[in-house]
């Protein structure tokens, strides 16, 4: 399966382990040295109606992605993912 960067930001990332529906993706991490994906990132949820801006992204480990299908992107983590803002 061939998939480019621009097609990441169109399938759902969902965590196995809760069910929890993480988002869309909306950037990705690389290393500049190496040019390996690092991590992928998800805007975290709106608050109180949009009004009070969001909180923060989730950055997801490219360890922790388990299988990128064509609508959806599994991850698993037992402990919560980390969160940059």
């Amino acid at each position: 399966m061939e998939c480019r960067i621009g097609d990441l930001r169109y399938k759902e990332v969902i965590n196995v382990n809760t069910g929890m529906r993480l988002g869309y993706v909306s950037d990705a991490a690389f290393d500049i040295h190496t040019g390996k994906m690092e991590a992928l990132i998800v805007p975290g949820a709106y608050k109180v109606l949009g009004l009070f801006g969001r909180s923060d992204d989730h950055v997801i480990p490219w360890s922790a992605i388990r299988r990128i299908g064509d609508d959806i992107i599994l991850v698993e983590e037992d402990k919560p993912l980390a969160k940059k803002r």
